[in-house]
C-alpha cells in the first residue's frame, strides 16, 4: 500500500526536475559563453574587456502590413539572438558601462555568415556618438541563416574594439522537438505510473 504513494512522489519529482532543466532561466545569467551575463527581463547583457551593453530586439514578420494610423506595429520580443523567421528586427543596444562610451564613435553592421565561413555585409550604420546611451535600429532580414551583429569603434584611448552578437534567423529542426520535452515527460510519467499501479495495485 505504501509503494503506490512513494512511486507517485518519485514520478512527480522526476517530472519537475526534467521540466525545470528544459525551461531553466537563471535570474543571474545562464552558462552561455556568448552571453556571460545571461538575460534579465528580456534584455541580454553582453560584456567585453572594453564595454558592457544591454541588447534587446523585437521582431515584426515580413508579411505583416503596418497600418498607416497605427501607434505601434505588431512586434514580438525575441530572446537574445533567436529570430523565428525573416522579417524586420527592431534592435536596441544600451551602453551600460563605462558611461564614457556615450561619447565614443560607434558603428553598427550586420553580416550573413556562409557555410564556408565567409561573411556578406547586409546592413551598416557609420560611426557616430550616442549621447543618450541607447542605439536603436530597425533592420530588415530577408533570409534565414546565421548572422553577426557587430558593434565597433574606438574607445576613450583611441584603441579599436569590436563586439559580436550572434543572430540566428529561422528555427533549427531539433529546436522544435525540444519545445515538446515537458509534454513528453508528462506523458512518460503518466505511462510509468499507470504500469506500476497495474503491477502493484
Amino acid at each position: 500500500m505504501r509503494t503506490r504513494p512513494l512511486l507517485t512522489v518519485i514520478g512527480m519529482l522526476v517530472v519537475m526536475v526534467f521540466t525545470g532543466i528544459q525551461l531553466h532561466v537563471s535570474g543571474q545569467g545562464d552558462l552561455s559563453e556568448t552571453y556571460p551575463k545571461g538575460f534579465r527581463g528580456g534584455t541580454c547583457t553582453i560584456e567585453s574587456d572594453t564595454l558592457l551593453i544591454g541588447y534587446s530586439a523585437y521582431f515584426i514578420p515580413a508579411d505583416y502590413a503596418i497600418p498607416e494610423n497605427a501607434i505601434s506595429a505588431l512586434s514580438v520580443p525575441v530572446l537574445c539572438g533567436k529570430v523565428p523567421e525573416p522579417g524586420i528586427l527592431d534592435v536596441t543596444i544600451d551602453l551600460l558601462y563605462p558611461e564614457s562610451a556615450r561619447n565614443w564613435a560607434l558603428a553598427l553592421s550586420l553580416v550573413r555568415m556562409g557555410k564556408d565561413g565567409s561573411a556578406k555585409a547586409v546592413f551598416s550604420v557609420p560611426p557616430r556618438s550616442y549621447e543618450r546611451g541607447s542605439i536603436t535600429q530597425a533592420i530588415r532580414i530577408g533570409e534565414t541563416g546565421d548572422y553577426r551583429l557587430h558593434l565597433y569603434g574606438k574607445d576613450e584611448n583611441q584603441a579599436d574594439f569590436r563586439m559580436e552578437i550572434p543572430v540566428t534567423v529561422g528555427t533549427k529542426w531539433y529546436e522544435s522537438i525540444t519545445s515538446f520535452w515537458p509534454m513528453l515527460l508528462l506523458i512518460m510519467a503518466a505511462v510509468i505510473f499507470y504500469n506500476f499501479r497495474k503491477i502493484f495495485g
